[in-house]
């Protein structure tokens, strides 16, 4: 079958620990549980795929997805290359996290022409504005503003009244010089939203994201109705139905999408461009996700996004995925052309809490 068969797949389960735990409305995350695909064909190329499995956000859980993972392995090396898109398309219904892990690490082995670029280019990140307290506040928010960020994130979605008070220290400490988003990660119910965005002072805010339930959109609409800012959803969207949904409601100016919840590049490339034909402005980015999901999704945004990405998940983990760092000056990651991710393996030995091999030699690679 020459050099473009399928020679292996290689999946690892991977425990990465933050720097410092990520605040959200349902509690605080203080590691990355993440599944890397790494699909090898028998001429040396190497195709990578990320899964950070967030429990609270997805449905996916971790041990369910590691099962999956290994049954998809063995299930891919004996597919040809059409019958194993279509499978993940498949899986990617029920389980997008971990089907996008294999489809983006065949897309990289096929030369997905999202990943490829002719120049360096910058790709802007927001930064986040994790502490609480005035003054703890005040020393990171003068380092993100050093460091060149002029999009900052504050999460809320808690309590009313002292989510309102510490959105007003953060429009005080910024006073102009970014702009602020707001994300609520469904914490609220729809009395508490509405009372929170009446209480809101827009001054400075760029959008107010995802207040209620992924699946209330009756919540989530009472919300926008009284609110002064622009809304933005982001669990609500996992596909072209839901984007289409929010705009026939018109539910938000703004949609939020990440490459985990779409399969491939391609789907998420697309899904971009819809958001933006329906009228809406998309947003790309996973703030909790590794460097490798990161550089994806900074390639997609070098075409298809125009605003701050979201893709610093990597910035809070305490180890790398990839051999070769992200470049972030700025306030942006820096992709260079011909930029050929690898694996850092023995960096990773520590983090790793299983590993799994397949080999085949069914699997042929479609050219690009």
């Amino acid at each position: 079958m020459g050099a473009d068969a399928l020679d292996r797949i290689t999946v690892r389960r991977l425990e990465i620990p933050l720097a410092v735990p990520y605040r959200l409305a349902f509690g605080a995350v203080e590691r990355f549980d993440t599944i890397v695909a790494e699909c090898v064909a028998r001429d040396g190329r190497i195709g990578l795929g990320e899964a950070t499995i967030l429990t609270g956000y997805t449905d996916e859980t971790v041990v369910d997805s590691w099962r999956a993972a290994r049954d998809i392995a063995g299930e891919l090396v004996t597919l040809d290359s059409g019958s194993g898109r279509r499978r993940l398309g498949q899986i990617a219904a029920e389980r997008p996290f971990i089907a996008t892990a294999f489809g983006t690490a065949l897309e990289m082995l096929e030369h997905s022409p999202h990943l490829e670029l002719d120049r360096e280019t910058p790709v802007p990140i927001l930064g986040l504005l994790n502490a609480s307290g005035e003054e703890a506040m005040s020393r990171e928010l003068e380092g993100l503003l050093a460091t060149g960020y002029r999009t900052l994130k504050v999460k809320v979605g808690t309590d009313v009244a002292k989510d309102v008070a510490h959105v007003r220290t953060a429009q005080r400490l910024v006073s102009g010089r970014a702009r602020i988003r707001i994300d609520a990660n469904q914490g609220y119910s729809a009395e508490d939203g509405v009372a929170f965005v009446r209480a809101l002072d827009p001054s400075g805010v760029e959008l107010f994201e995802q207040p209620c339930a992924a699946g209330d959109w009756d919540a989530h609409l009472a919300v926008a109705s009284a609110s002064g800012v622009p809304m933005m959803l982001d669990e609500s969207i996992y596909g072209l139905a839901d984007i289409e949904r929010a705009a026939e409601l018109r539910a938000a100016r703004f949609v939020k999408l990440k490459l985990m919840k779409l399969g491939t590049l391609r789907a998420l490339a697309q899904a971009l461009e819809r958001i933006r034909a329906l009228g809406m402005t998309p947003v790309l980015g996973n703030g909790v996700a590794c460097d490798l999901g990161c550089w994806m999704e900074a390639c997609v945004a070098a075409r298809h996004v125009d605003n701050a990405g979201e893709m610093n998940g990597f910035l809070k983990a305490r180890a790398q995925l990839l051999s070769e760092p992200l470049e972030v000056r700025e306030a942006a990651i820096r992709l260079e052309p011909r930029f050929a991710p690898r694996l850092a393996v023995e960096r990773l030995e520590p983090f790793t809490i299983a590993t799994h091999h397949e080999s085949g030699r069914s699997y042929r690679i479609r050219r690009a």
